[in-house]
């Protein structure tokens, strides 16, 4: 059978399967079969004992599987590791490196050949086939098993972060399953699993004919009316629990909910003859894809609460909805998407952790799980329920981990770092209030990023000392038309009210490219080099200065806004943006408002900006340095893209070189020079963004507390000699080492795992 045909079969047949071991086992079967050899057997890495452990065979002795393990260079697996070649010998006994292992039975077999699993440059498991007569393979079944190996990576990847290999030796396979997700609250902690049944997908339903039109649009006005009352009910169970902007994602909920594209388009094509159900699929899809389409992480994200809120909307219209058993010990929620409605039906004390198969870290759930103190994991994929439910969990949200079926031993372990979670939280407490100085009285401040009003972190109550970046694109995502500028003003007045008199950092509008509005539509090839940010609103000149006019409008007797452009390359943009400015300036005092012109900087996300700042230094106020994106424009890598997401790391010494050198050009021009992004986040990383001078830090709310307890326990001095140590280095690991070494010197081993 040729390789891709062989292929082909595994991965059908393993559509079927449920397990990791079932699929180790399939592999391991149909590989055999298809060499004609005598042993197929994979090995793949155990990182938590840095060794290679045998996980499945077929051939050798059963109970070798999960008690052979070598250590890299031991043995003819560890030696193929060491070395990432092949190895193909007649007799495999006889190689320098050959260890016997009597529990395996395979001094009955010879002919040897083992290839490396390789997946994104790193060796994650060995694939053999063995023969019981002396021979080498033939270079023809050289290249079949290297193509094999080459395609399973993939789904053996899989296997590594969806099992804990170390319960293999104890047969526990079946049993303790490890996953892996995206950070959504950080947090350990352990509790017993309670999988709430997901609702209908509604991408499933089959489009089927309107018989009568006024009974299905008053079946689907019926079902709308009943999901706002369950939101407004949830909103009100939780009203005490959380800081009153988190408490208005209700709101956000609330709103979609009476946006009357959705109520209208749907309507529509009952009218066209569509049935309730196919016509609010159409409906949901159509406007949950627009978001998808968005390239801000945050914008893209809503696209799971347009579908969550669809879902519960076509259940009410089927008289469906779950039943919630109130629990009397902690609880991990698990389901595909578990929304904020489904959450406060829990009691905030019985509520342990969150996990869902879908979603984002800026997803409304995660957001909710923050503000509640509830670990939360995102995005772990598919697990089946009756493997999961009602057994215990332990989950670390730093790491973005969940092992379901915990062992005792286990248990007791993640117990003992609660523990010591528990001080480090209550030590941070005392930080609130304090200034962010260094113990040699360098300040620096601390700000936070947010999104819509409803979004906006609890901030104030961790100290946040400003806003240091507002997405101000919402509002046009959530109409039917351009928002009027009275509009806009009203929801950025109470943003501006809500830190008043501390700085508000007001991003205009980044839309455009793949960010594209429901009723402004266009595509393009490339929209990540395409029309977006400050190009897309200075070709709209009408959109553009109606947003400058709110903003102005939104600020006046408070006076703590600073506008912010993103995106900027050049400084005819900027030149652009400050004629607008005078124009918005002078027809508002025209019509009588005393409006004040306000400090504009840019946003240094594109490597041009960088190296034309001394020319843009001369036109703004203040730069800020969007770490993500300069991050991926000077890397040329994706983080969004795991094919090459592994390459994204902002400690690359380009990276670190080209912001050191952004903040001393910007302080030449005694331009003040913020970061955001995730680096502002990493205690690693704020000790070199302390050495260069970094004036403001600009993070999640979460965040602050650990990033202040960094600024005022290492000294500038201290941080400015590990700058200069860290610009002589060549690699990414090399940085991050002595960074953390610093850390741990320092007396802040704890913020290592905090910042992971």
């Amino acid at each position: 059978m040729e390789p891709l045909q062989a292929l082909r079969k595994i991965f059908q047949e393993a559509g079927e399967l449920s397990s990791a071991d079932e699929l180790l086992h399939l592999i391991v079967t149909r590989v055999k079969e298809v060499t004609s050899s005598d042993v197929c057997s994979i090995y793949l890495a155990d990182e938590e004992q840095d060794d290679w452990v045998l996980v499945a065979t077929e051939g050798l002795a059963d109970e070798a599987v999960g008690k052979v393990r070598m250590r890299t260079g031991e043995g003819l697996v560890g030696h193929i590791c060491k070395h990432q070649s092949l190895l193909n010998l007649n007799d495999g006994s006889t190689h320098s490196s050959y260890r016997y292992f009597p529990e395996t039975g395979e001094e009955h077999f010879a002919g040897f050949l083992g290839v490396p699993i390789i997946s994104f440059r790193r060796v994650i498991g060995v694939l053999v086939i063995q023969s019981r007569e002396k021979r080498c393979f033939s270079v023809e079944e050289e290249a079949f098993l290297i193509t094999i190996a080459a395609q399973l990576a993939g789904p053996l990847k899989t296997v590594l972060s969806q099992e804990k290999l170390t319960a293999l030796a104890s047969g526990e396979l079946n049993d303790q399953i490890k996953v892996l997700g995206v950070k959504g609250a950080a947090g350990i902690s352990i509790g017993k699993v309670h999988f709430l049944a997901p609702f209908n997908d509604l991408k499933t339903i089959k489009d089927e004919p309107c018989e009568n039109q006024e009974e299905e649009i008053k079946l689907f006005r019926d079902a709308l009316e009943d999901v706002k009352l369950e939101v407004q009910s949830g909103g009100d169970k939780l009203a005490s629990s959380v800081p009153q902007d988190v408490h208005a994602l209700f709101g956000v909920y609330l709103m979609m909910l009476d946006n009357d594209m959705i109520a209208k388009q749907t309507e529509e094509r009952i009218k066209e003859g569509f049935s309730a159900a196919s016509a609010l699929k159409h409906t949901i899809e159509n406007h949950a894809q627009e978001f998808e389409r968005m390239d801000d992480a945050y914008l893209r994200a809503r696209a799971e609460d347009i579908r969550h809120i669809g879902s519960r909307i076509y259940a009410r219209m089927n008289a469906y909805h779950h039943e919630i058993e109130l629990p009397d010990e902690p609880v991990i929620l698990v389901s595909k998407l578990v929304s904020i409605t489904e959450i406060a039906q829990f009691p905030v004390d019985k509520l342990a952790g969150i996990v869902c198969m879908e979603g984002s870290s800026l997803s409304h759930t995660a957001i909710l799980a923050n503000a509640l103190g509830v670990t939360a994991v995102m995005g772990i994929g598919n697990i089946t329920r009756s493997k999961v439910d009602q057994q215990t969990a332990v989950m670390d949200g730093y790491r973005a981990q969940v092992i379901f079926n915990a062992s005792e031993p286990l248990q007791q372990e993640y117990q003992r770092l609660i523990e010591q979670e528990k001080k480090l939280v209550r030590g941070l407490d005392k930080f609130k209030d304090l200034p962010a100085t260094t113990p040699d009285n360098h300040r620096i401040n601390l700000y936070a990023n947010t999104g819509l009003l409803a979004d906006i972190s609890p901030g104030l109550e961790r100290g946040a000392e400003g806003v240091g970046l507002y997405r101000s694109e919402i509002p046009f995502m959530l109409h039917d038309t351009f928002p009027s500028e009275e509009e806009q003003a009203k929801i950025y007045r109470e943003v501006l009210q809500a830190y008043a008199p501390r700085s508000v950092y007001m991003r205009t509008l980044d839309i455009g490219g793949d960010k594209a509005l429901p009723y402004f539509g266009f595509t393009e090839e490339n929209p990540y080099l395409g029309w977006r940010g400050i190009r897309f609103t200075l070709d709209n000149g009408g959109i553009f200065i109606t947003q400058i006019r709110a903003l102005l409008r939104a600020s006046i007797g408070l006076d703590n806004m600073k506008i912010m452009l993103p995106m900027v390359s050049r400084v005819e943009e900027v030149d652009a943006f400050k004629l607008l400015l005078d124009e918005a300036i002078s027809q508002l005092q025209e019509e009588g408002l005393k409006v004040k012109r306000p400090s504009t900087g840019i946003m240094i996300e594109v490597p041009s900006a960088m190296m034309i700042l001394e020319q843009l230094a001369k036109r703004v106020d203040f730069i800020s340095i969007g770490s993500n994106d300069l991050t991926q424009y000077l890397l040329a890598v994706d983080r969004n893209n795991p094919k090459v997401s592994s390459l994204y790391n902002y400690l690359n010494p380009a990276v670190v070189h080209s912001i050191h050198r952004i903040v001393r050009i910007a302080h030449r021009h005694r331009l003040k020079v913020s970061v955001c992004g995730e680096m502002a986040a990493d205690p690693a990383a704020v000790l070199l963004l302390l050495g260069m001078g970094i004036d403001t830090l600009s993070m999640s709310a979460f965040n602050l507390p650990k990033i202040k307890w960094v600024i005022r326990t290492i000294t500038r001095k201290r941080a400015e000699s590990l700058l200069r140590k860290v610009l002589a280095l060549e690699s990414e690991d090399s940085i991050r080492e002595i960074l953390e070494s610093e850390l741990i010197q320092a007396g802040l081993a704890g913020l290592i795992r905090a910042g992971s």
